[in-house]
């Protein structure tokens, strides 16, 4: 019989379970757990879609369950109800962490959307205006997905175990957050939580507030929630329809004489029927009492809120009968309804979304409902919530593992960590102004001014849908120039880029990088540029270009170059020694599968020189020759070795 050594690397094990985001490297001292008092370097309030994707990406930072721990008052993941839309830019960042593949095979995906106004046919109440795309701007998903947001905390949970033994400590209520550095310095934050009541008292370093609208939080840091609400009342209904209508499987939006219906529909469910969500403007005389004598209204007019809370679900499925006529729409037979509720439109955000302790370092972020609170009308909530969580884990993840250059400095304050404010409150803002700009349209009339109200015509409507749809949609979000945002040119320096058509993919910093299908030289595969893992490291896109890489920790600044059309007869001698060393399987044709360079608006006989965030957005951008300024950037957000 014929012999043989076999030798196995310890490592190969890991190569048959699903693969691993490897952990970012350490440049702080190791973090050992006291023996004598529980403290973390991040505590976790709140594992909604916003507290459990920021404990996700900061467990595959590589932060370990005695470095970080995430709380929550409730006993699981949502069961029912709430938000259940993800826009294409959200959709683009789930892919890139590898957490689509379920939602995009399981959800509804929603394309069109259909407006509904008064007909001039007397014999028609309604009628359809016009259809419109859903995203209307360039985006690898041109649609939105609608699926129980249970389910996509579920998703995340289920990766977050992947990183952490412990999950996520349910059932823990937090009683009592404040400051404290006289009592410990390096652990300030110290919060009074209680689980299966029984109370203790944990320090950290860092605590985020994600837990939601009524946030402890935000209350116990005095943080002022500034905003009003509308005396609108909406009513909101998942169920399995039976109906007429003919766009009932399209996202609609319907002006009626009888009042204001949204459509949204939903997913498939075990059943094998399709869900639909409903929207029902409810009148505001809805709930109030009226004077048996002569029918008026009675004086003494109930509260907008006391009128919210006599709200039926009768009541709304009659509003929406009304809205709905000449169809006919209803709960399909035998089914159930599967969750529904009336709420009040509110539009609100907090005052700051970080508190700093007395060395002007920030020690409390809130992220999520915790620091805005709006209307359910554009999809937003979700989306805003998760993309807060996205900006703020690896600027938080790098200045724990100490790879940001003022984290260097133990009890010095970190600019870095301060632009999450600046840049996520300043997008709050606008998605308010967005939003009561949205649902006050929403919630008037298509029509005439009758009795001293203002009319709303069909083109109004529409041109808010449309001029929107790149703040809607998640993909023309802007940050403005600041510490990590460099949008100024140096005296004396051109700009690379041509063109200023930034939503359609002009490379822009503050602005995310649109996806592009380029080659990959080394082995000819077609490529997703945004499938590169972003969420590790700060890639220096190189548009053509050199490697500034040794004086970075290795793995935290990487190279991806798209260079133009090479000859077929390619081999690594033809390009810089460097593209070999650093790039291999990130050296990608720009222009075989789409062209790259048109698309970013880069001139292929000059090329140009980016740095992309770890969040996928644009920092910097400089002339091919410019690598000084690439460098000079780089030093300001990590720290050189």
């Amino acid at each position: 019989m014929p012999s043989f050594t076999e030798y196995a690397a310890p490592s190969r094990d890991l190569r048959v379970l699903p693969s691993f985001a490897p952990p970012l490297p350490r440049l702080s001292p190791a973090f050992t757990p006291d023996t004598e008092s529980e403290k973390y370097e991040v505590v976790v309030v709140g594992a909604g879609p916003a507290g459990l994707i920021l404990n996700v990406l900061l467990a595959r930072y590589g932060l370990t369950d005695d470095s970080l721990l995430c709380i929550d008052a409730k006993s699981s993941t949502l069961k029912s109800g709430q938000a259940d839309g993800l826009q294409p830019r959200t959709l683009e960042v789930l892919k890139s962490l590898g957490l689509l593949d379920e939602i995009l095979n399981d959800g509804c995906h929603i394309a069109e959307a259909a407006i509904w106004n008064p007909s001039n046919n007397k014999e028609e109440a309604i009628e359809r205006t016009t259809i419109v795309e859903v995203v209307a701007v360039p985006a690898r998903y041109r649609h939105i997905v609608t699926i129980h947001q249970g389910r996509i905390e579920r998703i995340l949970e289920a990766d977050l175990h992947r990183y952490s033994k412990r999950g996520v400590q349910w059932k823990t209520n937090l009683l009592d957050v404040r400051i404290d550095e006289a009592g410990d310095s390096e652990f300030p934050v110290v919060a009074d939580v209680e689980t299966d009541g029984k109370r203790k008292t944990i320090r950290s370093k860092y605590l985020v507030g994600a837990d939601g609208a009524h946030s402890v939080v935000r209350r116990c840091m005095g943080l002022e929630f500034v905003g009003e609400s509308t005396d609108h009342i909406w009513g909101v209904v998942d169920f399995v329809v039976d109906t007429n209508f003919p766009d009932i499987r399209r996202a609609c939006g319907i002006h009626s004489p009888a009042g204001s219906v949204m459509v949204i529909p939903r997913e498939r469910i075990a059943t094998g029927d399709y869900l639909t969500r409903l929207y029902v403007q409810v009148p505001e005389d809805a709930g109030v009492e009226k004077d048996i004598s002569n029918g008026s209204v009675n004086p003494s007019q109930e509260s907008t809120r006391e009128r919210r809370d006599k709200i039926t679900l009768e009541r709304i499925f009659q509003q929406a009968a009304d809205a709905f006529q000449p169809y006919y729409i209803r709960p399909k037979e035998g089914s159930s309804i599967d969750w529904w509720t009336a709420y009040q439109i509110g539009q609100r955000v907090a005052d700051r979304f970080t508190v700093k302790d007395s060395r002007g370092i920030n020690r409390f972020y809130i992220v999520g409902d915790a620091c805005h609170t709006h209307s359910p009308k554009a999809g937003q909530g979700m989306n805003v919530s998760m993309m807060d969580s996205y900006n703020l884990a690896w600027k938080l993840a790098y200045s724990v593992l100490g790879l940001i250059p003022d984290s260097a400095n133990a009890g010095n304050p970190d600019a870095v960590l301060d632009t999450y404010h600046l840049e996520r409150h300043t997008i709050a803002q606008e998605l308010i102004e967005f939003d009561r700009l949205y649902s006050s349209m929403f919630s008037g009339k298509i029509g005439p001014a009758e009795d001293g109200v203002e009319g709303l015509t069909h083109e109004q409507f529409l041109g808010v849908f449309k001029t929107g749809n790149g703040f809607t949609s998640g993909c023309g979000i802007e940050y403005t120039d600041n510490q990590i945002v460099e949008q100024k040119q140096d005296t004396g320096c051109s700009d690379p880029i041509q063109g200023t058509e930034y939503l359609l993919g002009t490379l822009r910093p503050g602005r995310r990088l649109l996806d592009v299908q380029v080659k990959k030289y080394a082995d000819g595969t077609h490529f997703h540029l945004q499938d590169d893992p972003w969420g590790t490291s700060a890639k220096t896109l190189t548009i053509l270009g050199s490697s500034i890489l040794p004086s970075f920790p290795k793995s935290v600044v990487e190279q991806v170059v798209i260079y133009p059309r090479l000859d077929k007869a390619f081999t690594w001698r033809d390009v810089p020694p460097a593209l070999k060393k650093y790039s291999e399987m990130r050296f990608h044709s720009g222009q075989h599968v789409e062209d790259a360079y048109s698309t970013y608006g880069v001139d292929t006989a000059k090329g140009a020189l980016a740095v992309i965030r770890p969040d996928g957005c644009v920092g910097t951008i400089a002339a091919l020759d410019d690598v000084e300024r690439i460098k000079r950037y780089l030093e300001r957000c990590v720290r050189t070795v």
